[in-house]
């Protein structure tokens, strides 16, 4: 994992990130959980019962072929990320690790 830093409307965020092959994109993860993708300069969130308020009025995409519609979050909105972020870092489990192949 990479650790990027940014500042964002005066905001100093520590993101890890991995590059997912299958996509050529990111997956951002906060406190080890994955929270965003971003594909094509787009952010994208799950669509979940928590962001229903939040993201009322935001666009809806798909990240990539074949996957499910996500929330497009606008991140210029400071707000609304911070807001969305926490609310999905609360819903969002660990992953469990996976198995190596050939592992006994």
């Amino acid at each position: 994992m990479n650790a990027m830093y940014f500042n964002k409307g005066g905001l100093l965020w520590l993101l890890r990130s991995i590059i997912l092959n299958m996509f050529g994109e990111y997956m951002v993860y906060v406190n080890d959980k994955p929270i965003l993708l971003v594909c094509d300069n787009s952010v994208f969130v799950k669509i979940l019962p928590c962001l229903d308020d939040l993201m009322v009025d935001a666009e809806k995409g798909f990240p990539y072929k074949g996957a499910k519609e996500h929330y497009i979050l606008d991140i210029d909105n400071t707000e609304l990320s911070k807001a969305v972020i926490a609310a999905l870092e609360t819903v969002t489990a660990i992953p469990k690790p996976k198995k190596k192949k050939g592992a006994i």
